[in-house]
């Protein structure tokens, strides 16, 4: 992506009263964001959704250079600083949250995690943690670990159960990703620092703000709907019977995410929140991480499968096919012909003989639907 269509896409963000969903629609319609900008404004107000008023504004915004010059800044920053761009439109944008109508235009992020790869599980609660409710945190990531190859947490970074996840993340060698609600040149709450930088070697910190953003409170509530959208499930290990974690549960209801809840004391005000969200069936009851591979039907990793057969085949593979036994590997469940062509760019016919090769050697099965994974 050149610096100038860059700009361009993150200055379709700052103009007033273009949000996400009007974003998209503009550039739907004017075929990119560049296109926006130079559009005259009666053809603007004629697109679905912008009218006269939003015209009026997107053409002042343009105008007064404001806009551009503070995409300017930013795109400064972003080289500077390293950080990753992804745009909506993007290959790697995350496909989870491609599902959701109300996803970031663009987001950014820094670290080594591929937002694409993997089971990702969100892990959210209560800013007030009980010891028990570390406990099961803790305990949760540490048996993921043990059945569930790469899996990722994803959290908020903020205080109680969320650094909670993250650190037992690190702890247990598990990849976490920290959904912040400001821009990348801060962390916030700042004693967290020691933690998100140890973050980004395996995993990684998003956002969807600009730098200089604060970390103000409808930005948290904004932030909950991008954990809620990466997870392929949801769990709310503690919570009051308010808060955001309970923000967070009914947002990932709304997406159809998988949710869970660890229940408590009916006496105990920090478990009044699971204890409803399972009450009111918008969250299955858990007692550890065996309970969420059965809900989630993934499948549980077989300890008792030999390394070192594993090992010998793997390196007796070409290069090529070690390449397909890795990127399957990623797709535990499996994954289509077709898409598997795509993600290694290579020429179907090739593919195809390198997987029924593969599939003589026992490396690999194809399922209905010509679907292939891994063999363990």
């Amino acid at each position: 992506m050149s610096d100038e269509t860059l700009k361009y896409k993150i200055g379709i963000t700052l103009i007033k009263g273009v949000g996400n969903n009007l974003a998209k629609n503009l550039i739907a319609y004017t075929g990119s964001a560049e296109g926006v900008f130079k559009e005259k404004q009666q053809n603007l107000a004629n697109i679905p959704g912008i009218g006269e008023i939003v015209s009026r504004q997107i053409i002042s915004g343009i105008s007064s250079h404001d806009v551009m010059k503070r995409a300017e800044q930013e795109v400064e920053f972003i080289i500077k600083n390293k950080i990753k761009t992804t745009y909506f439109t993007d290959k790697d944008y995350p496909f989870r949250l491609k599902e959701c109508p109300d996803s970031p235009v663009m987001i950014y992020s820094k670290g080594n995690c591929n937002l694409n790869n993997g089971k990702f599980v969100g892990i959210v609660g209560t800013r007030k943690a009980t010891e028990n409710g570390k406990e099961n945190c803790k305990k949760l990531i540490c048996e993921l670990k043990g059945v569930l190859p790469n899996v990722i947490i994803v959290s908020g970074l903020a205080f109680g159960i969320d650094i909670c996840a993250h650190k037992a993340a690190l702890d247990s060698g598990v990849p976490t990703i920290g959904v912040i609600s400001h821009g990348l040149d801060r962390i916030y709450p700042e004693l967290h620092r020691p933690t998100a930088i140890k973050m980004l070697q395996e995993g990684a910190l998003v956002t969807e703000y600009l730098s200089m953003t604060n970390p103000d409170k409808q930005n948290f509530v904004q932030r909950n709907r991008i954990i809620a959208g990466l997870c392929d499930a949801l769990v709310v290990v503690e919570s009051g019977i308010k808060g955001g974690a309970l923000i967070t549960a009914d947002i990932a209801n709304d997406y159809n995410r998988d949710v869970f809840a660890f229940p408590g004391r009916v006496d105990d005000e920090w478990s009044k929140g699971c204890n409803a969200l399972i009450k009111n069936n918008k969250a299955s009851l858990i007692e550890s991480a065996d309970d969420i591979l059965r809900f989630m039907n993934w499948e549980r990793l077989d300890s008792s499968s030999s390394p070192a057969v594993q090992t010998a085949l793997f390196m007796d593979l070409s290069e090529e096919e070690q390449i397909i036994v890795s990127t399957l590997r990623q797709y535990q469940e499996g994954i289509q012909f077709n898409e598997l062509a795509i993600l290694l760019e290579k020429p179907i016919s090739k593919i195809s003989s390198m997987l029924l090769e593969m599939e003589f050697k026992g490396l690999v099965k194809c399922l209905p639907g010509n679907v292939y994974k891994i063999v363990k």
